[in-house]
């Protein structure tokens, strides 16, 4: 396959990146400014919004995994996001965004999100505002395979490669807080299991460390 990542300099793009390429597979790393300390074998430097047809032309698959963490930068969650569902209407290429947890449901009613809670952390709060509009603007393409895929609440850098991790759906207990775990490493071989498998299209799931 040929897998486009978006920031791919970001704790999530390097860890996709790199299991990406040990199955086998070709990736164009995609980032707005260059990094010294990785030595990509294909780079391309540019703005999420500046990317055009032509270059992504012949991909199989991006994957989305841009941080913004400032206020100055969220328009890439969500003019980001639709620039590149813009570009891919009426494709067959995949299109996986990555979102967190605030993003989930709280209640069955899928009323109330997890960044709702009255004891969610304030500072994250505005950017769980942005991530919902990010997967609001996807819901609603109903031409373009697209995916939002969501890390466990304990999205762990240093975790190891287990290779034991299940899907779960877009609602989230609060009781479940300190036991929501997943490793970098787990999360990028699951969504390239997604890739490979070719599943949950149009549709949000949250991956989870057994």
């Amino acid at each position: 396959m040929k897998i486009i990542v978006l920031g791919a300099y970001g704790k999530s793009g390097r860890s996709i990146i790199t299991e990406a390429e040990k199955r086998g597979h070709e990736v164009l790393a995609v980032a707005h400014r260059k990094h010294d300390d990785v030595d990509y074998k294909n780079i391309l430097i540019k703005d999420i919004m500046d990317l055009t047809k032509e270059e992504i032309a012949g991909y199989d698959a991006i994957v989305d995994g841009v941080s913004a963490w400032v206020p100055e930068t969220f328009y890439v969650h969500t003019d980001g996001v639709s620039h590149i569902a813009n570009l891919l209407e009426g494709s067959n290429t995949r299109y996986i965004k990555i979102g967190g947890t605030g993003t989930l449901f709280i209640n069955k009613e899928h009323t109330k999100y997890f960044k709702d809670w009255e004891n969610y952390m304030e500072e994250y709060k505005p950017l769980a505002e942005v991530l919902v509009q990010s997967l609001e603007r996807l819901r609603s393409y109903s031409n373009i395979a697209w995916t939002y895929a969501t890390p466990a609440f304990n999205y762990d850098v240093e975790g190891e490669a287990t290779g034991k991790y299940h899907f779960d759906g877009e609602e989230f207990s609060i009781d479940d807080i300190s036991t929501s775990h997943i490793s970098y490493a787990d999360f990028a071989s699951a969504l390239i299991d997604i890739l490979e498998n070719g599943s949950y299209i149009r549709q949000r799931m949250t991956i989870v460390s057994n």
